[in-house]
């Protein structure tokens, strides 16, 4: 079971989420009402229980000439799925795994290439590996952003509290 978060930590990772090279101890200090060696402190505990497990850049693969992304939906047998989602992150061009609960469909492979020469030779290992291809699909465009389930709200300027009281 994972640790409580506090309205510090949940404001830290939202404020992470949002852009983490970018963000520093004191603006988001700023922000949630904290000093910057708190803001500190609390993402050394974070990273610390594993809360924080990386800091990852976002890439435009088609910018660095890697312009087709794929995704393969596979089925792997349930005792083996762990081992075979470990596996196959080491397949030159897998930039993403995603295990599912599901009893078919329950592994999603996210790849990166420059032809269909790559997708050729990342689709023959993973079947190699031992997962079953039930589909392939060109990416044309992934958006993500942070998920506010920490429920922090930034405070607007003039108000005391995220509920703006």
């Amino acid at each position: 079971m994972g640790r409580e978060l506090d309205e510090i930590d949940k404001g830290i990772l939202y404020m992470l989420q949002r852009e983490a090279r970018n963000t520093t101890a004191q603006e988001i200090s700023k922000t949630i009402g904290v000093s910057p060696s708190t803001v500190r402190n609390r993402i050394d505990q974070l990273e610390s229980d594993g809360v924080i497990r990386g800091y990852h850049p976002e890439i435009d693969y088609e910018a660095a000439n890697l312009p087709l992304r794929v995704v393969f939906v596979c089925t792997a047998p349930a005792t083996r799925r762990g081992e075979l989602t470990n596996e196959v992150m080491n397949v030159q061009g897998v930039v993403d795994v995603r295990e599912m609960m599901t009893g078919r469909r329950n592994v999603h492979i996210e790849i990166v290439a420059t032809g269909t020469t790559d997708i050729s030779r990342i689709s023959d290992a993973i079947h190699e590996l031992g997962l079953e291809i039930e589909s392939s699909e060109l990416m044309k465009r992934r958006q993500m952003q942070p998920f506010n389930h920490f429920q922090f709200t930034e405070l607007d300027e003039g108000t005391t509290d995220a509920t703006g009281e």
